[in-house]
């Protein structure tokens, strides 16, 4: 609807003398689709015109109403309620749907902007757990929403693969393991051993001080200690690959901690030579109290660097090295202080892109109601999660459509596509909950539920050309029923949606769009006759039914999702 809310924009710049560009930010959708289709508050206009708002509010619906461009507008206090012309609407939304086949309709504004997404970040040689999908398939929704409005965009996985815990693995691997059993499991192994040591730390404090002492070898370049390091990285990479592989999700860089090893003395160097480090306990840190934040540590006393010092190197190897413009972290919330504080840090250096860095941030993921947590071995692991939704899918086709054709394809595509829309439709600073029965649930907010409409569409369509009928390229839309226009009136803001969610970079609000369209979509299926209403009635709500299947199924790739034609 962005053609009418600005032409909304313009009708009461020209009754109230106020630039119409500084009034369509305002111009919402009014929560009851009762009250109108767009509306227009008039508060923020009373101090300047020296008016009540119904007084200006009348104003601009006079002026509407006498342009004939909208179908009516009522005054409601200080706000406007303006119904559109629904014909006009109906034929520039199937207009838009068949010249953008991909069915949502980006201006592409971030042509020119290459931006580093980094996301999902496992850690080697411990479990992809669900506790990672957060990052996981935010990041990749973040990543498609990115390119679908013009940006280039550079995924990057930022592994754990360096650290003191790598001492750990070392040592419980050479006092308990056994190489051919990792290489067997290698991660769930590896993660046993790593388990068992701190189990067995606790009566042997000794390990601790072994383990360390490993780690020291191996940053000094100590043969045995790289070499297993090395096979625990490959080990643990073909691994995360196959889960990767199974969510349809990329990355264009697995670059792990250890690659900005040798980055981070001339960081350190940077500044120095500005006169941003001070002396505290010791450690050489950045002081940021002049931002009410604690010191960021760039160097501790022992001579080691940490996190921060390495994200700092990342970020200048991210703009400078790869050209990019924006960087963009997708990180949980318990690191928002971190990020605040090298974002800082980068400023303080003369960056002028520290600006252009940005944490998205999200809530927990809990299993049953409860938190994970791998140092204590309490974890459950994604692909054991990803198999039992794809079986579970599988039954539910045997038992609802035992001859549909490829069913383990399908029911790989709706049960991956259950736990992946489970987390996007939630705000991702919210925590999800992870449940089975309400991830496979067909009726509910759900994945399957959303991919089983956009088949229910195809269906309709499919049966349409069996029987020879074709869709016309003119439609002259002379009527739309109530149940047609929830459908018109919910495709017609894609492209705000679209926009905002890029902006908030924020895929939940895609899944609410999908949401809302499968629901009103599913009123008109069952209220009103497709196949079998008269002409030109029949061409109007096939052509509406293609318009439906196209938004749903760009929707669904926005979010890494399939869309099946037949379930």
């Amino acid at each position: 609807m962005k053609a009418e809310k600005f032409a909304l924009a313009e009708l009461a710049a020209d009754a109230l003398g106020i630039p119409a560009a500084d009034i369509e930010p305002l111009v919402e959708y009014p929560p009851n689709p009762e009250l109108g289709d767009l509306a227009l508050p008039c508060f923020r206009f009373a101090k300047l015109l020296k008016e009540s708002p119904p007084a200006i509010a009348t104003r601009v619906a006079e002026r509407i109403r006498a342009s004939r461009r909208f179908a009516g507008a009522e005054v409601s206090g200080g706000y406007v309620n303006v119904r559109l012309a629904r014909s006009e609407v109906a034929r520039a939304v199937i207009l838009q749907s068949r010249e953008q086949p991909l069915g949502l309709f980006s201006r592409r504004r971030g042509q020119g902007r290459r931006v580093a997404v980094d996301y999902s970040s496992p850690n080697i040689a411990k479990p992809f757990g669900v506790g990672h999908l957060r990052s996981t398939v935010i990041g990749q929704a973040i990543v498609r929403l990115l390119e679908a409005d013009g940006c280039e965009v550079i995924g990057i996985n930022h592994l754990g693969d360096w650290g003191t815990q790598f001492g750990k693995n070392i040592v419980a691997y050479l006092r308990w393991g056994d190489e051919d059993v990792v290489r067997q499991d290698p991660v769930r192994e590896l993660f046993r051993l790593y388990v068992r040591f701190h189990e067995e730390a606790k009566a042997q404090p000794q390990l601790e001080d072994e383990a360390r002492m490993w780690f020291k070898r191996l940053e000094d370049g100590d043969p045995e200690a790289t070499r297993l390091w090395r096979w625990f990285i490959e080990e643990s990479l073909k691994a995360f690959r196959e889960t990767y592989d199974l969510l349809g999700v990329r990355f264009d860089h697995y670059l792990g901690e250890s690659f900005y090893n040798d980055k981070m003395d001339a960081v350190v160097d940077e500044l120095r030579s500005k006169g941003l480090l001070t002396e505290s306990d010791g450690a050489e840190v950045v002081d940021l109290s002049a931002w009410n934040m604690p010191p960021c540590i760039i160097r501790k006393s022992d001579g080691a660097t940490i996190y921060a010092t390495r994200d700092l190197a990342a970020a200048i190897y991210r703009h400078d090295q790869l050209g990019a413009t924006d960087l963009v972290y997708v990180v949980g919330a318990e690191q928002t202080l971190h990020f605040q504080q090298v974002f800082k840090v980068l400023e303080m250096m003369g960056k002028p892109w520290a600006a252009r860095c940005r944490h998205v941030a999200f809530g927990m993921m809990k299993y049953n109601g409860e938190r994970l947590s791998t140092r204590r071995g309490k974890v459950v692991y994604l692909e054991d999660v990803l198999a039992r939704a794809i079986s579970e899918a599988l039954s539910i086709i045997e038992a609802k459509n035992p001859s549909l054709d490829n069913k383990a394809e399908v029911a790989k595509a709706v049960g991956i596509g259950a736990v992946v829309f489970n987390d996007l439709k939630t705000y991702r600073m919210h925590d999800v909950d992870f449940r089975y029965e309400d991830v496979l649930n067909f009726d509910g907010e759900t994945g399957p539920y959303v991919q089983y409409t956009h088949a229910r569409a195809c269906s309709v369509l499919r049966k349409a050309r069996e029987q020879g009928v074709t869709i016309p390229d003119q439609l002259a839309w002379e009527q739309v029923g109530e149940r047609e226009w929830a459908v018109v009136r919910q495709l017609a803001q894609a492209d705000d949606i679209f926009e905002r969610a890029v902006d908030q970079l924020d895929p939940s609000l895609i899944a609410r769009f999908v949401l809302d369209t499968c629901h009103a979509f599913n009123r008109f299926y069952h209220d009103e006759p497709i196949l079998a209403a008269p002409e030109p009635l029949r061409s109007q709500r096939l052509a509406l039914t293609d318009a439906a299947r196209a938004a749903i199924s760009y929707a669904l790739y926005l979010l890494g999702l399939q869309a099946p034609e037949a379930m």
